[in-house]
């Protein structure tokens, strides 16, 4: 873990993270429906609202005891950067929506934020029991074994994705999106539109996808997929090719051998 965290400590501070995520997403699971719940957008947010309560009342706790002093961020929609100090960004269901309507692309995210970088990642997908971890200078792993990004160096057989960071994003931001996935159309062999972020993200971690880009700065979404994918060897940065942190306008993750190519596509889209 980068300054000032010893190796032991983060071993067991990963443990104990773990061992949170991975019991709210036993809470979650028991949730799941067989078909989709709600109706009206209001009938659809109370279920989400439902779902995050419940994965919140397993998290919380465990998560500022096993960090003394810590913060926690209570908005999961929140973007821009954090007061200096150790700061808990989580999302209790990480694809909410899909949940909702029965779907499986969903997971179950802790991350510990110090001083806008992301120092340690538990993402947990409990319909699979897939667990990805990562610590800053530790390296990515899934269920223990470590992760690496694709090797590959072309764009043009590259698999890229995008998707929108939450419901009701301004209109530049949805004209950004669609022009960057009509770009990518051209540019990329295989273009993907989904959410959650994170889904994405640890695909690119492990060198299933090969770059996955965002017009956002919600945190909760991008931090640990930030952290899995640098630490399996990827390029992480906004769109104008400087370090991405929490508060960056925009956010690419991608193979070292076809980051440029695709900066290049996406940053001339302002």
């Amino acid at each position: 873990m980068s300054s000032a965290m010893p190796f032991a400590a983060a071993g067991t501070l990963l443990s104990e993270v773990t061992a949170a995520v991975e019991a709210a997403g036993r809470t979650l699971r028991d949730r799941c429906t067989p078909y989709a719940r709600g109706v009206s957008a209001n009938g659809i947010v109370d279920e989400i609202h439902a779902n995050d309560d419940a994965a919140l009342a397993v998290l919380r706790e465990p998560l500022l005891r096993a960090r003394p002093g810590s913060g926690w961020v209570e908005d999961e929609l929140e973007g821009g950067p954090l007061p200096a100090g150790e700061w808990w960004v989580v999302d209790p269901v990480e694809g909410n929506i899909n949940h909702v309507h029965a779907m499986a692309e969903w997971a179950v995210t802790a991350t510990l934020v110090r001083d806008d970088r992301p120092v340690l990642t538990v993402v947990h997908l409990p319909l699979t029991g897939d667990t990805y971890t990562a610590v800053a200078g530790g390296g990515a792993r899934l269920d223990g074994r470590p992760l690496k990004v694709s090797a590959k160096t072309d764009l043009g057989a590259a698999l890229v994705g995008t998707g929108q960071a939450r419901p009701g994003e301004d209109k530049d931001t949805h004209r950004r999106i669609g022009e960057s996935v009509t770009a990518m159309l051209d540019g990329a062999l295989v273009t993907r539109v989904s959410v959650p972020a994170t889904m994405q993200l640890i695909h690119v971690a492990a060198g299933r996808m090969d770059a996955f880009w965002q017009f956002s700065d919600v945190r909760s979404g991008l931090v640990s997929g930030a952290l899995l994918v640098s630490e399996a060897g990827g390029a992480v940065t906004d769109l104008t090719g400087e370090p991405w942190r929490a508060g960056s306008r925009d956010f690419l993750a991608a193979a070292p051998g076809i980051h440029a190519a695709a900066l290049g596509v996406l940053s001339p889209i302002a």
